[in-house]
């Protein structure tokens, strides 16, 4: 799966992936308003707008980006109906051709990480017969439990051509509260690190593996350690926009091939509209904002790169 993602990056010439993580703040006044008239001032009115929303932005930036990222608990909070609409975006996305890396951020003792592997990335049978129940295309997971809680994932993997993207550096403030903890003489994400590359090593796709990292724009220097590191690993970096990383901060996240790293930004895409950088567009022209920043971001990320 890592081998189609590269090549969407290749043909669109964007290591981008759009967050999908809609807020109802986000939503315009007019969408919101039709959903709850037409469902009720009611969670599936919310959901609803919520679909809407994402389609509209799906349709305006697909031709330009290689992969989308749904956070899952953005769609959770609205219960059941919010999580239609979370699997009703995958399909979405899909059916545009889009890499679909579901952020789902799950990791637990064997058998419960077994069922999020199979329900996320996997297949369950009944009756003879095989579902996908969410059906992306990656998933994020958290090694907090070590090998038992990844190794599932690995393995759903390797029999349905899926991958998965390890949190490693995380972009947040207090991420280093546990994560740059020093243990036998180096960080605990370099020891994280190493665990990724033993757990990657026979999920290989072509020059790169299956099993990515997780490594935050918020954090240049160590990303540039953790490159080293990971010579056959995707990284998935977050941050960048409206977290304060940059293109600038970027150029050592990738390899000399040019290729090892996709760059996400949620909120400075999907919500471009509300920021003074967009002025003019307006609620009624969200989703010619969200595309006009995708066309910067990947202007700033060239521009890094020397291209």
């Amino acid at each position: 799966m890592i081998q189609k993602l590269i090549d969407n990056i290749v043909s669109k010439d964007a290591p981008i992936v759009v967050g999908l993580d809609p807020n109802p703040k986000f939503v315009p006044m007019d969408i919101m308003s039709e959903c709850i008239e037409a469902y009720g001032a009611n969670l599936k009115g919310i959901a609803e707008a919520v679909w809407l929303y994402n389609k509209a932005i799906v349709d305006a930036v697909y031709d330009l980006i290689p992969a989308v990222k749904p956070q899952i608990a953005m769609y959770e909070q609205f219960g059941v109906p919010g999580v239609e609409v979370f699997k009703r975006t995958v399909d979405y996305c899909k059916s545009k051709d889009l890499v679909v890396i579901g952020d789902i951020k799950r990791g637990d003792i064997g058998s419960t990480s077994q069922a999020y592997a199979e329900g996320h990335l996997g297949s369950i049978e009944i009756c003879g017969q095989k579902f996908a129940p969410f059906d992306e295309d990656f998933a994020t997971v958290n090694p907090y439990l070590g090998t038992d809680g990844v190794k599932p994932f690995v393995d759903v993997c390797k029999a349905n051509d899926r991958g998965i993207f390890v949190l490693v550096k995380t972009s947040n403030p207090s991420s280093g509260e546990f994560q740059d903890r020093i243990i036998d003489g180096k960080p605990l994400y370099e020891h994280v690190a190493d665990k990724v590359n033993e757990w990657g090593a026979d999920c290989m796709d072509g020059e790169y593996s299956n099993v990515g990292a997780v490594v935050g724009a918020t954090y240049p220097e160590q990303g540039k350690i953790l490159r080293e590191k990971m010579p056959k690993t995707f990284i998935l970096v977050p941050g960048y926009g409206a977290q304060g990383g940059k293109g600038a901060d970027l150029v050592h996240f990738f390899n000399k091939d040019g290729l090892g790293a996709i760059i996400n930004s949620s909120r400075g895409i999907i919500a471009a509209y509300q920021s003074p950088n967009y002025p003019g567009y307006g609620e009624k022209n969200f989703a010619d904002a969200s595309r006009q920043a995708v066309i910067d971001m990947k202007e700033d990320i060239k521009s890094a790169l020397g291209k």
